[in-house]
């Protein structure tokens, strides 16, 4: 792998590494926040929603932009956007529920143009045949972003409260900036004209992925597992860490960052050891689901297990459950990637992330309103049925398809 003298490369994985360790900052401070101000389930469900939602409604548009204009630009401009917002955030004491609902909703549509840019641009500073490694190396260093962050984090909220963790995210924005801005990119395409070039350019992304069976089955497959994992990784397990396990701050964050340790490592076999890590596809499905069922049996009332051991028994989990999610992750990504052009990419991107995530605000609903009338390890003993069952059947009809590795252009 020739990663070594790629100055671009390295210095867009440090921004993104110093943008991330900010956000799992926040990531875990806010939802504490959230609980300790309201105690619901549902409210945590809603700023889930907020952060996905407005996402959908604005992404393809994201996707085209990030075709249309320059990637670099527009990376370093809303990196700097939000952090300004957040100083803002800070300075005015917008701390208020809705108020912070409100500033979720607005960091969404920006990390929506933010996110459309970097993920094609990205592919465009290595060479294919070394995607699956930089794409690790990369993930590598936002998992010690989020390894470190969460833990972290919920040392800052515990001291320094919501106020000290939006400052560390917001001074981590403007870091990032300053090493995307040192990046040579060159991006020269046609600007747009008229509106209705961007009807044009979004039809054409779907209709690119539409013509593909390849890009379609991976699309459907990640778009059930999402619809079925998103309530789960976002508002269940948060809501029983802290409402019915009752850890402390300190205890949260460290399985947030068990879970990324365990991430970390999936991530440094696949770059130093895997040559063809989609190979291990399903088996680290069947392994992933059933760190998922340990999960439920522990926060049951089987279990009964007292506070300290149930805490190690998910640290433990947590550190098998990220290892198995990286060489899920990691060889998805790098198929998608490789299956479409560059001048592409971006609204093809933005259309395969607006389909995958149309079903999680109905998932987040359904789960949402039932947190605050049924036991979690039921609502996640089914989840887990069903996510085992879309395995099952793509294991069947499309296993084949799912392991393959397909280069744009080939049949």
């Amino acid at each position: 792998m020739k990663l070594g003298p790629n100055r671009n490369f390295w210095l867009f994985a440090v921004g993104r590494f110093i943008s991330q360790l900010g956000w799992a900052v926040q990531e875990v401070a806010l939802p504490l926040y959230v609980l300790d101000q309201t105690h619901s389930g549902g409210m945590m469900t809603l700023f889930v929603l907020a952060d996905i939602i407005p996402s959908l409604i604005i992404m393809p548009f994201a996707g085209v932009i990030g075709d249309r204009y320059n990637r670099k630009k527009l990376m370093v401009g809303f990196d700097l956007a939000r952090g300004v917002l957040l100083f803002a955030v800070i300075a005015f004491n917008f701390l208020g529920i809705y108020q912070l609902l409100t500033i979720q909703v607005v960091m969404a549509v920006m990390g929506t143009f933010f996110g459309a840019a970097t993920s094609a641009m990205f592919p465009d500073l290595v060479e294919p045949e070394e995607l699956e490694k930089a794409n690790s190396t990369v993930s590598s260093f936002s998992i010690i972003a989020r390894l470190v962050g969460p833990a972290l984090g919920g040392f800052i909220y515990a001291f320094g409260g919501i106020k000290l963790a939006l400052l560390i995210n917001a001074v981590s924005f403007f870091g990032s900036g300053l090493f995307e801005a040192l990046i040579h990119y060159e991006w020269k395409t046609r600007e747009l004209e008229s509106a209705r070039q961007v009807i044009e350019d979004i039809k054409e992304g779907i209709a690119f992925l539409r013509s593909s069976h390849y890009l379609m089955v991976l699309m459907f497959f990640a778009l059930f597992m999402n619809a079925l994992g998103q309530p789960f990784g976002a508002v269940i397990m948060p809501y029983s860490f802290r409402e019915i396990l009752k850890f402390s701050s300190q205890q949260f964050g460290l399985l947030e960052s068990a879970f990324m340790g365990g991430m970390l490592l999936g991530n440094l076999l696949i770059a130093v050891k895997l040559k063809r890590p989609g190979r291990l596809f399903f088996k680290a499905l069947a392994f992933n689901g059933a760190m998922m069922l340990v999960f439920i049996w522990v926060v049951s009332p089987y279990a009964e297990l007292a506070t300290t051991i149930a805490f190690f028994t998910l640290a433990g989990v947590s550190i098998l459950w990220g290892f198995s999610n990286a060489l899920i992750n990691v060889p998805l990504n790098a198929k998608i990637q490789r299956a479409i052009p560059t001048e592409l990419r971006g609204r093809v991107f933005s259309a395969l992330a607006l389909l995958i995530n149309l079903s999680a605000p109905l998932g987040l609903v359904v789960v949402g309103a039932l947190m605050d009338r049924l036991p979690v390890w039921q609502i996640s003993a089914v989840l887990w049925i069903m996510m085992g069952a879309v395995i099952l059947y793509y294991y069947i009809e499309h296993r084949e398809t799912l392991l393959r590795e397909q280069k744009y252009g080939e049949s």
